[in-house]
């Protein structure tokens, strides 16, 4: 799958991307998730896309870094796209 076939509200299969950006990591506390999450933006050549990174994947991805999202879900974010792992998917480091 690439950036430009992603819909708001549902998930994907497999989606590759570049890690243009990796904001440094907060903590967040809420009833369904306690840990560290992380925001970025990646790429693809079809556009550019939110990325959310939960827990482990927090350390796992660097700026630079290419992944590959299995699993994931989209959904929309004052505007724009951003995908993520969700509970369910797989975050593969393939290149840095």
């Amino acid at each position: 799958m690439q950036v430009r076939e992603l819909k708001p509200g549902a998930g994907f299969t497999n989606l590759e991307v570049l890690v243009l950006r990796r904001y440094p990591r907060r903590l967040v506390s809420s009833p369904n998730y306690h840990g560290a999450v992380a925001a970025g933006c990646a790429r693809d050549e079809t556009g550019i896309v939110g990325l959310v990174l939960w827990g482990d994947q927090v350390d796992q991805v660097s700026t630079g870094n290419v992944v590959r999202i299995e699993g994931g879900w989209c959904r929309r974010s004052h505007g724009e796209l951003v995908v993520s792992t969700g509970r369910h998917g797989q975050l593969t480091v393939l290149d840095s």
